[in-house]
């Protein structure tokens, strides 16, 4: 992983020019401050960008797909969903990551957790990465609860000893003992969410990616995760977390970024950061 030093890192960031698509613009955020080597670094993002192809057409069918397509009709749109961003987070440090709908969250997660690979740009990973992005990601819906815990356990590098030990905790932690034996397609989001997240909890992983997974589920329940997630603050547990909510950020972050449209805002302390992004939220409703 490269180094730089010499730097000194800022408490904030403010990042008030607009990005240039395709050039190597190297912003301060993934510079490693002096004092800091690679082993202290379980994340670092470097220019990193993200262009999909966007169809203008309408294309109903499968069969209409291929039509147009052999006949040159398909017109494509170029979409930046991201655009340079570069930021570094230390070994057990709690990243927050806000910004309005469509501004980047879920892709820049999905980047990280190896999901998808950017246009250009490096992305680099110290540790093994636990990622809760999507509700029922990892489940199968044709499987029961408990069938579920065993595959997605396999899926997170666990054994089946492993998770037969842990199966009753998980179980009991997702509230779901008279649904275990129930088909997971049968289940509610909230209900999928509280059997993935107790799942990707049961041990503190090296870096855990949560995508709006703590707004999810009764009142009850998000206190509980909650209460979890801070269980792993005086761990060394390296947290990136997206959330709307800025009070779970203050609460559950020391850093934080703002991403709108796909750039990077602002990144630094969190209540900063947050407090900065509600007000520019009020401003605009």
């Amino acid at each position: 992983m490269r180094r730089r030093t010499g730097f000194e890192e800022p408490d904030l960031q403010v990042y008030d020019e607009e990005p240039i698509s395709g050039t190597r613009e190297v912003y301060t955020g993934a510079d490693v401050p002096a004092g800091l080597n690679d082993k202290d670094i379980a994340i670092k993002v470097e220019n990193v960008s993200m262009q999909f192809n966007l169809s203008q057409e309408k294309v109903d069918n499968l069969k209409e797909y291929v039509i147009k397509l052999a006949k040159g009709e398909l017109f494509y749109q170029e979409f930046w969903a991201l655009k340079n961003i570069s930021f570094y987070v230390k070994r057990g440090e709690k990243m927050g990551i806000v910004g309005l709908n469509g501004a980047g969250k879920s892709t820049l997660l999905k980047l990280i957790s190896g999901v998808m690979k950017p246009t250009t740009g490096n992305i680099t990973v110290n540790g093994g990465i636990v990622p809760l992005l999507e509700l029922g990601g990892g489940f199968d819906g044709n499987y029961t609860g408990r069938e579920n815990i065993f595959l997605r356990g396999a899926l997170l590098g666990y054994s089946k000893e492993f998770m037969e030990s842990k199966y009753d905790e998980i179980v009991e932690f997702s509230e779901l003992e008279e649904f275990i034996d129930v088909p997971v397609k049968n289940y509610s989001s909230g209900m999928i969410t509280r059997l993935g997240f107790s799942i990707s909890t049961i041990v503190h992983p090296q870096i855990l990616i949560l995508d709006e997974v703590l707004s999810v589920g009764d009142a009850k329940f998000q206190e509980k995760s909650m209460q979890r997630m801070k269980s792993f603050l005086n761990q060394d547990v390296t947290v990136l977390l997206v959330s709307h909510s800025a009070a779970q950020i203050k609460n559950l972050c020391s850093r934080a970024i703002w991403l709108d449209k796909g750039r990077m805002v602002m990144m630094g302390d969190a209540e900063e950061v947050a407090d900065k992004y509600m007000e520019s939220v009020t401003r605009g409703a």
